[in-house]
């Protein structure tokens, strides 16, 4: 399976660094059934290589003509498109809409400190604003509680002056899977589509090997202890899929003590039933134990593995953006 990009300006700063005369295009305002939201990014060098998206496929071609032309000038372009019905239902819209794209290249418009500055705070998982004039003018980092009368800190947007926009750089979204069992070996290519880092904790060889899961970040401590040194935060997700309550468990305890905006846990109603009581016997309170969802996932009947799985990333990006 290819690599699925989600960390645009790491990428745009290894290119420069490659030599390469790069742009990054950004979507800063949508009107309408527009394809992609606001804070969507492109990334474009001067031979026409490009990565990532700001329409599903309507505009691109044009952005990628005129990221070129900005690259040659070296100056900002603000770049506007109607995006009509045919072209929306093409990519899965009912209707069509607006867009709004500005142009940015690296160097003479967006500093190459600014960009070095945003991809360690973004490593760092540390949220961070960047602040840019649509009519020009030199871009600056910022705290994203600067804007928080302004609009929510998971959104991106124009300030009221018009001029003024602001892309909100949250962590990178994260996902910790205790059990690397073959519900796993589904759902980690699923949640890295979905832009999430997969991290697998199994302290058992024969299941979390590279052999099974070749690339992935797998912790073989016990599953408490490896929780607790993840420190699972608002921008993480965990999902305990080993069935066997000896290493459920410490997990789920260790994950209730923290900030993760969810937590699933494999099994059936009676076995989860079972396990309330277990952790309620432990000391935790109704309200902790209602964090928990279990039987995990939706429920869209699903009974295979890769079913499961797509149950399970369903629920996940349903609490995340809805919180449902």
């Amino acid at each position: 399976m290819a690599e699925v990009i989600t960390d645009l300006p790491r990428l745009a700063l290894a290119w420069h660094r490659e030599g390469r005369s790069v742009a990054l295009a950004t979507v800063v305002q949508t009107w309408g059934s527009a394809p992609r939201p606001v804070g969507s990014q492109l990334l474009i060098d001067s031979d026409g290589a490009m990565e990532g998206s700001v329409s599903g496929g309507c505009v691109e071609g044009a952005v990628i003509v005129e990221a070129i032309d900005a690259i040659e000038s070296g100056k900002q372009a603000l770049l506007e498109f109607g995006v009509s019905d045919d072209e929306a239902f093409a990519v899965g819209l009912a209707c069509g809409g607006e867009i709004k794209v500005l142009v940015e290249p690296v160097g003479s418009v967006m500093p190459v400190d600014n960009l070095e500055a945003l991809v360690e705070a973004r490593e760092a998982h540390q949220p961070v604003a960047y602040v840019t004039s649509l009519a020009g003018g030199k871009p600056r980092l910022g705290q994203p509680e600067e804007f928080s009368d302004r609009f929510r800190l998971d959104q991106s947007g124009v300030l009221d002056d018009g001029e003024t926009f602001v892309a909100i750089h949250n962590p990178p979204l994260r996902m910790i899977i205790v059990g690397a069992v073959h519900i796993a070996q589904h759902l980690v290519p699923m949640a890295q589509a979905c832009g999430y880092a997969p991290t697998l904790i199994d302290p058992r060889p024969a299941f979390g090997s590279e052999a099974r899961f070749p690339g992935v970040t797998i912790a073989d401590d016990w599953p408490d202890e490896a929780m607790t040194r993840l420190a699972p935060d608002t921008r993480t997700c965990v999902v305990t899929l080993t069935h066997d309550p000896k290493l459920d468990d410490p997990a789920i305890k260790a994950a209730l003590g923290t900030d993760a905006f969810y937590i699933g846990c494999l099994g059936s109603k009676r076995t989860h039933a079972k396990r309330v009581a277990r952790l309620e016997e432990a000391g935790f309170a109704p309200d902790a134990i209602a964090r928990l969802n279990a039987p995990v996932g939706l429920d869209l009947g699903g009974r295979q593995p890769a079913e499961i799985a797509v149950s399970i990333m369903a629920q996940v990006i349903s609490v995340l953006r809805k919180g449902t």
